[in-house]
């Protein structure tokens, strides 16, 4: 059964936990909808993940675009959300509903993603209104790196626990249909959680909320230097790709690499005509 915004909603509803992941190409959202999750992300963590970037400010529409398109064609029933990058929808209402349909339009993504609370509720709602599904993302908000100083635990004090529910609040009145909580105290996800009417998906922010996400190069363990707390390893896949990686290069120095087995054959009788027209020619 496809995936949509409507049956998350009846996740929440009926208690379901919802499934959320990462996928960056075509072959992994290949795999991870044929395991049946529920939703996939084209995250801007790709900045970091697939391009080698430090934070994911760089990402840019035609990246968003271009990982977008690919994925898509790979997932058939998960619900594709794709992340909205840094400056495509903070400058205007106008910019944000542009590039949240370019999204949809050319990448062929099922809802869009963009972080903030009260800041972008007007973007949420004219985004809404164009009826395009709007996931929000609130807490540690990584395209606001620089001005937490750093990916750090938001949440923790009275005051800033307080415009995190009062965002989620004003966010949902704005038409989101799912909200994204990264980096918080478990309680006060989960405070959020029985709040709302619409699915909180967690990362980093305990059990009780609606949903999980991860990015799937932390979960298989394929991550290059840092891996956040909040980000269990299900998987040691780096050991697989080394050792596939390894053996490949010892056989092929060996020579043991193709056998018959990994090669096309041909007529004998045609192979010794060439041979023998060949060497001739050589011979002449």
């Amino acid at each position: 059964m496809k995936n949509t915004a409507a049956t998350l909603l009846a996740q929440k509803q009926s208690g379901e936990k919802i499934t959320m992941l990462t996928a960056y190409d075509y072959t992994t959202a290949c795999i991870e909808d044929e395991c049946g999750v529920n939703s996939i992300l084209v995250g801007d963590s790709l900045g970091m993940v697939m391009l080698g970037y430090e934070n994911t400010l760089s990402v840019t529409m035609e990246d968003m675009l271009h990982h977008t398109k690919a994925v898509t064609r790979g997932a058939k029933n998960a619900f594709v959300v794709a992340d909205m990058p840094f400056m495509s929808y903070q400058t205007s209402v106008y910019d944000a509903v542009v590039n949240a349909g370019r999204l949809i339009k050319e990448g062929g993504a099922q809802a869009v993603k963009l972080e903030g609370g009260a800041a972008v509720a007007e973007q949420i709602k004219a985004i809404v209104d164009s009826s395009i599904p709007v996931v929000a993302h609130l807490g540690l908000t990584p395209q606001s790196v620089n001005a937490f100083g750093g990916f750090k635990v938001q949440g923790k004090d009275y005051q800033r626990a307080k415009q995190i529910i009062e965002d989620a609040d004003i966010i949902q009145s704005a038409g989101a249909c799912a909200v994204v909580l990264e980096g918080i105290p478990a309680p006060l996800a989960e405070l959020i959680s029985k709040r709302l009417v619409i699915p909180t998906i967690g990362i980093g922010a305990g059990a009780g909320c609606d949903g999980q996400v991860l990015v799937y190069q932390d979960m298989l363990g394929l991550t290059i230097g840092h891996t956040p707390k909040f980000a269990k390893r299900f998987s040691d896949a780096a050991e697989v790709y080394k050792k596939g990686f390894c053996e490949y290069i010892e056989q092929v120095k060996a020579s043991a690499f193709p056998t018959a087995e990994h090669s096309y054959k041909i007529d004998e009788q045609i192979m010794d005509a060439l041979t023998s027209d060949y060497a001739k020619k050589e011979g002449e």
